[in-house]
């Protein structure tokens, strides 16, 4: 979402950073921050004749969610082929990775004995 590096801004604005390349109008952008203002993603208010947005949502929270939701979704009903895969996929990027995906994994597990 563009607000998060705008900060403050209007639907133009916000059209002005997204709209080259993906071929948008202002109209479509607008409609866009709409919408996200009726889920509670983003704040307004009024200024002039126009509405000044602002992100109501951490990015980290929306990456989170995207990210448990295609993790939902890729891991399916049979979720171990899967997961031997996304191990495979973590080392090929950084095989540090691993050490932090095994802490995690580890602090998990703390976690949920309670201790």
């Amino acid at each position: 979402m563009a607000l998060w590096g705008l900060g403050n801004a209007s639907a133009r604005e916000v059209h002005a950073r997204i709209s080259d390349p993906n071929g948008l109008v202002c109209t479509t952008t607008a409609k866009v921050l709409d919408r996200l203002y009726a889920k509670g993603l983003v704040a307004r208010e009024r200024s002039g004749k126009a509405f000044i947005y602002r992100a109501r949502v951490k990015r980290e929270v929306i990456e989170r969610a995207r990210a448990k939701h295609s993790m939902g979704w890729l891991l399916g009903r049979e979720p171990r082929p899967a997961i031997a895969t996304l191990v495979d996929a973590v080392e090929a990027l950084d095989p540090e990775l691993l050490d932090e995906l095994a802490r995690v994994v580890a602090a998990r597990r703390t976690a949920r004995r309670g201790s």
